[in-house]
């Protein structure tokens, strides 16, 4: 086979050689490859309602009428089980409102739609949970005598802890928290009240401008890659804890010096 293929003119040569491999390269374009697509998703006003519910209900003691806006935001990415191929994988990768993830970084691997959408949804009912036990600690009230309520449809996750937990607080407490402003944020919280990271934050600024946020709030850790594409006039506050969040939308509300990214 070689020594056929010697006698071939160069041109000739490289005519045939590059058969095989654009053969190749048509099926890569086609192919299955493990990766998630993800874009800006929709943001919501904890403060506020979804889908006519207020997102927010408390009983058992008095409630502020809030100002302002606390916005829980999202991404959203190809299904579990949609195929991605080369030419989505390329489009996304020149695109800034586009994020090309690992696929199992996304959904958890070797379970079905349903299984994933029910661990979805478990772990937005935990970290609801969470995020009552630590707004209800850092406000010091018996959770025996206040009961909150969180409603947010088709949003499955941790990651709006934080915000639950801030519109909690802001409805609860004396001080207003936003002055009026539309912050945005996101993070997870456990019931001590501490933020963890959840990915996706650049994302999930553009989100946020798009619904005309100024102020973001990030976990401290997701500081960079928040930083990579932040929109225009965004400004980024790092958290780590709910304490330090409730106090820079305090110092932020009076004009104060505020931490930022």
């Amino acid at each position: 086979m070689f020594s056929r293929l010697s006698r071939l003119s160069r041109p000739r040569a490289l005519a045939v050689s590059a058969v095989p491999v654009a053969a190749l390269l048509a099926v890569a374009a086609f192919a299955p490859l493990p990766f998630t697509v993800a874009q800006p998703g929709q943001t919501t006003n904890v403060l506020g309602f979804d889908r006519g519910k207020p997102v927010i209900t408390i009983t058992g003691a008095p409630v502020r009428q809030t100002q302002g806006q606390l916005r829980m935001t999202t991404i959203v990415a190809t299904g579990p089980s949609v195929d991605v191929d080369l030419g989505d994988v390329a489009d996304a990768w020149i695109r800034k409102d586009r994020a090309v993830l690992p696929h199992d970084s996304v959904y958890p691997s070797g379970q079905s739609d349903e299984e994933i959408e029910k661990h979805n949804t478990a772990e937005m009912r935990k970290s609801q949970n969470s995020a009552v036990d630590a707004a209800l600690g850092y406000l010091e009230e018996d959770p025996a005598k206040v009961k909150v309520t969180l409603h947010l449809a088709d949003v499955g996750g941790p990651s709006a802890g934080l915000l639950f937990s801030l519109g909690i607080v802001d409805k609860l407490a004396g001080d207003d928290l936003t002055g009026g402003r539309n912050i945005a944020g996101t993070g997870t919280i456990d019931a001590d009240g501490k933020v963890g990271a959840v990915g996706g934050v650049a994302l999930k600024t553009q989100a946020a401008a798009r619904d005309g946020a100024t102020v973001f709030l990030v976990p401290k850790a997701e500081c960079a890659i928040a930083q990579e594409q932040l929109p225009e006039g965004m400004t980024l506050v790092p958290v780590t804890e709910l304490t330090d969040a409730v106090s820079s939308l305090k110092a932020l509300q009076k004009g104060g010096d505020v931490p930022k990214c």
